[in-house]
């Protein structure tokens, strides 16, 4: 779906809640997919700190299940969608982190800021994933038109999530 204004974003949001999709399924996979992602991280360090190559082989088993998790979450994939799903939820999560270790650090509003922008990014993630935002038409008036703020803005996306998922349904 092309959606150039905020109405028609309004409009295909409505229709995707109209249709009861129970996206909490893929909201928690998203989550265990960046968690996987963080694994295969700290297996890296882990493995480069204490030069056992063990390690390297736990990284892989880990990635394959990685790799079998973001396939059920985005299923098919063109270019480079795959990798850039992947940097997206795992940003998401490491910025997460940034934020909770800046909380926990008593800077409040500096915590805030990150957390604000692990949520749009998540919502990013969403929008790609439901197909709201056509990329190749993003790619293609961001090069053209700067008009790109109107109706691909991070604002529009905001609170995607919530008027989405209810992670609380059974």
């Amino acid at each position: 779906m092309d959606i150039k204004t905020s109405e028609e974003l309004v409009k295909k949001i409505n229709d995707l809640k109209e249709k009861a999709v129970d996206l909490s399924v893929d909201e928690d996979l998203a989550l265990g997919v960046m968690n996987l992602i963080s694994m295969e991280e700290h297996l890296y360090f882990t493995a480069q700190k204490t030069n056992k190559s063990e390690y390297f082989d736990l990284l892989n088993q880990v990635r394959e299940i990685r790799k079998k998790m973001m396939e059920k979450l985005i299923g098919k994939y063109e270019g480079e969608l795959w990798c850039f799903v992947k940097h997206t939820l795992s940003a998401t999560m490491r910025l997460i982190e940034v934020g909770t270790k800046l909380q926990s650090q008593n800077k409040k509003e500096e915590a805030k800021e990150v957390f604000d922008l692990a949520y749009d990014l998540f919502n990013i993630f969403w929008a790609i994933k439901l197909k709201i935002i056509n990329l190749e038409e993003f790619k293609k008036e961001n090069l053209e038109d700067k008009k790109i703020e109107e109706s691909y803005s991070k604002f529009s996306f905001k609170n995607l999530v919530e008027k989405l998922i209810d992670c609380c349904k059974e």
